[in-house]
């Protein structure tokens, strides 16, 4: 048995070291996603938290995983960041944070021009809310296909194909804006 796996029976009894740890180890990842999303460290903060309660409320009523872990977690993070925006009534997804772009391997030349970090964002823009989350979890948290098709709910066939346009609507995009 893998040292995650242990720590994930030991979890589910409810052992303080365990879930201290799980908390550790994933509460970083997850306030990442969470702040790209709301570009807000305090809701970030708070939604960080709000993730480690559901996920332990869940597995007090053993409502827990069934295949990865990981993706588990960020789908709870996913469904808080909708509840959020369900809540501020908003219908504009926030785009996509410098943070993101700059975490993601990319030339040093592009690193260091805003001007690339701005088109980016723009581009980003122009992806429905299901692309940039896709966008967001394959790059930004560095996820699989599988991983993201969990998180959304979707198979991984439509996880890749989402990946796809939304990878060929910013491509586009970028070579016709010259800005």
């Amino acid at each position: 048995m893998t040292d995650e796996k242990q720590l994930l029976q030991r979890a589910k009894k409810f052992e303080d070291a365990a879930i201290a740890e799980l908390y550790d180890k994933y509460a970083p990842m997850i306030y990442r996603y969470l702040y790209r999303r709301v570009s807000d460290e305090h809701v970030a903060e708070d939604l960080t938290g709000d993730v480690f309660l559901r996920a332990l409320e869940a597995i007090q009523n053993e409502n827990f995983w069934h295949t990865s872990f990981r993706a588990w977690i960020y789908r709870i993070a996913h469904n808080l960041v909708v509840d959020h925006y369900r809540d501020k009534s908003s219908e504009d997804l926030l785009p996509l944070d410098e943070r993101l772009i700059a975490s993601v391997e990319m030339p040093e030349s592009a690193k260091a021009d805003p001007l690339s970090f701005r088109r980016l964002r723009l581009a980003m823009r122009q992806l429905t809310p299901s692309q940039e989350q896709v966008i967001v979890l394959r790059f930004g948290e560095q996820l699989t296909a599988r991983e993201v098709a969990e998180i959304m709910g979707k198979s991984t066939g439509a996880v890749e194909l989402l990946q796809h346009r939304a990878l060929k609507k910013m491509r586009r995009f970028l070579e016709t804006d010259q800005a």
